[in-house]
């Protein structure tokens, strides 16, 4: 049976160490919908106290956690995942509310949170250890893959569900404890909807536990903790660029996974399928408004067949519905809030003052930002220099393959890429001359898959998502060596 839906002023409250209380902080946090300004909660903020409340539970439940079977671990997360899907609908109407999901959009992600539950569940099993040869005569070598212990989790508002479960799940698989802290746009999506999951299957107190708070009074106290023995950071270069340096100066130091910012090419060569990449550029663009890391961020394509793939995208974009994500038909939502749509309408005013040529657009209606085209883009212009993080498309104009590699990699991002070409032997040479993290041929850049090694290159971060990868990043090896008899030394 369906459990029944959490009410919404039930989230108002911090999840610490097993418990829901009051947050310590004097700032009360407002929860509040992007498309309608309805307040869908309010709660006080947690404090440096409630951090470290939520460590010291960690701490002392952690060891304990990393001693249970492999399957025990396991079947949590299986029985996890089979809450997240009988949960959907309560989910998917969160992430609407809270996120300006489009119905779309919150499905997917929902679903996804689901499998990277029950994907978890055979980490549990997976971290194996290895005996190793020796050098040394009657040496036994063993290496032992052990849970790097207490794990500091900071998520953002744009896909909340997913953003936090695609580390949450892995580190308790693992045998982790993990403090969160959401984004206060998505408090409830992004941690605490998770924290009433976890409570309802039985996990051990003190394994998990949720702070919601303003980051200038509770980031540092999270990410610089003592107790933290890894940082799982997804947001903008600046702030992991802050985690860095304080990590730097931390008594010890902590591992670092770092997903950062974008700035995903799409190059369409002249051999390309133009019906195809059209729609696989409209898809990776205007999905969740654009802001996804991965959106396709610029268009570079050659010269002849320029005309032809910008007659497509205009016609394309000009007939995206927009507006109430609650309408299953809407396309483009809302922006998260006005002062992202002051940011986005401040990019479109600049790429009009830089000379780029708007074709496709119009003003704001609320904080939802109808889809935009530009072309007569060039290289040096701001616009697609910017991570836009809205519903706007540049395009390029590149006189060759050469010149759209050398654009492609002319940033400071390397996460998401995508190249179009008929000749699958061209696609694979011009993808291994991106310096990126991820690569589709003839395909949109918003790489959701959980098998495959997620994360960047440059500033767009450190570390890994799925698989082998994730396991790495939330365990660590150790090293146990046995003489099985007596060594003769030198001296």
């Amino acid at each position: 049976m369906t459990p029944p839906p959490v009410p919404y002023r039930a989230y108002g409250q911090q999840f610490i160490g097993g418990e829901w209380r009051r947050g310590r902080s004097s700032r009360t946090l407002q929860d509040v919908d992007p498309y309608t300004g309805e307040m869908l909660l309010e709660m006080s903020g947690a404090s440096v106290d409630d951090v470290d409340d939520a460590y010291a539970a960690a701490a002392a439940a952690q060891p304990a956690w990393a001693q249970a079977l492999p399957r025990e671990r396991a079947e949590l997360l299986l029985r996890a995942a089979r809450v997240f899907e009988d949960r959907h609908d309560e989910i998917i109407d969160w992430l609407t509310r809270e996120a300006g999901a489009t119905r779309f959009w919150s499905q997917q992600i929902t679903r996804h949170a689901a499998v990277c539950c029950s994907e978890a569940a055979a980490y549990a099993q997976g971290a194996a250890g290895v005996i190793l040869p020796s050098l040394i005569r009657d040496q036994e070598s063993h290496v032992y893959r052990k849970p790097v212990g207490i794990v500091a989790l900071v998520t953002s508002w744009n896909s909340p569900i997913n953003l936090t479960v695609r580390a949450l799940a892995p580190a308790l698989a693992l045998g982790n404890a993990v403090v969160l802290k959401p984004a206060s746009e998505s408090p409830v999506s992004g941690g605490l909807i998770h924290a009433r999951i976890f409570e309802e299957i039985g996990l051990p107190k003190g394994l998990f536990s949720v702070l919601v708070g303003a980051s200038v009074e509770i980031g540092d106290a999270l990410t610089g903790h003592d107790l933290a023995d890894s940082v799982s950071f997804t947001g903008s270069t600046r702030v992991g660029r802050g985690i860095i340096a304080q990590n730097a100066g931390n008594r010890a130091m902590k591992r670092l996974g770092l997903e950062l910012g974008g700035n995903a090419p799409v190059v369409v060569l002249d051999d390309a399928d133009l019906d195809l990449a059209c729609d696989a550029i409209v898809f990776g663009r205007f999905l969740h408004q654009g802001q996804i890391c991965m959106s396709t961020n610029r268009v570079l394509v050659d010269a002849k067949v320029h005309d032809a793939l910008v007659d497509r995208l205009a016609a394309r974009i000009r007939a995206l519905p927009y507006g109430d994500p609650r309408d299953p038909n809407t396309v483009v939502g809302p922006l998260m809030s006005a002062k992202a749509v002051d940011g986005v309408v401040a990019k479109i005013e600049r790429a009009k003052a830089d000379g780029a040529r708007m074709i496709v657009g119009g003003p704001p209606i609320g904080n939802v930002v109808p889809p935009h085209l530009f072309v007569d883009v060039q290289p040096d212009h701001a616009l697609p220099n910017d991570e836009i993080f809205g519903p706007v498309l540049p395009v390029i104009r590149v006189d060759d393959e050469a010149a759209a590699l050398r654009l492609a990699n002319a940033t400071e991002y390397g996460l998401a890429s995508a190249v179009f070409t008929a000749d699958p032997t061209r696609g694979q040479r011009f993808a291994h001359g991106i310096r990126a993290g991820m690569t589709s041929i003839n395909d949109q850049t918003v790489l959701t898959d959980i098998y495959g090694p997620f994360g960047g290159e440059k500033n767009s971060g450190l570390g890994h998502f799925n698989g082998e990868w994730i396991i790495e990043e939330f365990t660590r090896p150790h090293w146990i060596t046995r003489q099985t008899s007596p060594r003769t030394y030198p001296f």
